[in-house]
């Protein structure tokens, strides 16, 4: 039974070791004890370990009885209660090892787990950053490309904007050159119509004249 214990003893420390260090060993033993803890695995871990643990307290409960068989006799030591005494005190050691040992693989199996789930989780979450990230420089980018559009079009429509603005100023300047023009025509007419009407009156005063003097002749 106690090479069976030192067996059990030096298959835990490997484990542990194998926790320890990152190999492809770690991955599969992960993997095994992942499958270990479902479905039945758990309660057939907890009666090992409990049976273990009873066979402690045996252990223990008969080295007790030694030493108070000992005491009884007076001091007396009995060889084969040394050897017994002996013998149980190393199983007792090996087995508290193994349920020690066995403990510390349970929650650096547990740790080691949550680790990975902490890390996948780290991962997924700077992915969906990188992501938002990508889809925020992409609508960047589209907001300058839309907002350079928009300039441009805005310096098209202020070019046309000074062009259209020319052509009013010079219509207008046109405009009042053309009213100036036309007054001084209207100017120019009205001097003319009275020109006209007073050589009317001329034309008539020499006609009455005429007239006058041809009558006189006549008489």
């Amino acid at each position: 039974m106690i090479q069976l214990l030192f067996t059990v003893i030096f298959s835990e420390m490997a484990m542990i070791l194998l926790f320890v260090f990152k190999t492809p060993l770690r991955k599969l033993l992960i993997m095994s004890l992942d499958r270990v803890k479902r479905g039945r695995g758990p309660v057939m871990v907890k009666t090992v370990a409990g049976t273990v643990f009873v066979v402690l307290m045996s252990s223990v409960y008969s080295m007790v009885k030694i030493q108070k068989r000992w005491i009884d006799d007076g001091g007396a030591v009995n060889p084969t209660d040394q050897v017994l005494l002996a013998k149980h005190l190393l199983e007792a050691t090996l087995m508290g090892s193994i349920l020690f040992l066995g403990l510390m693989i349970d929650r650096l199996h547990h740790y080691i787990r949550e680790l990975r789930m902490r890390r996948k989780t780290m991962e997924d979450v700077k992915k969906q950053n990188r992501s938002f990230e990508d889809g925020k420089v992409e609508e960047t980018k589209a907001l300058e490309a839309e907002a350079s559009t928009l300039r441009e079009k805005l310096k098209q429509l202020e070019s046309e904007l000074e062009i259209k603005t020319k052509e009013v100023n010079t219509s207008e300047a046109n405009a009042v050159a053309l009213s100036k023009q036309s007054e001084g025509f209207l100017l120019e007419y009205d001097r003319l119509l009275e020109e006209n009407q007073n050589l009317r009156s001329q034309l008539q005063s020499l006609d009455l004249r005429f007239s006058r003097s041809t009558s006189k002749k006549n008489t």
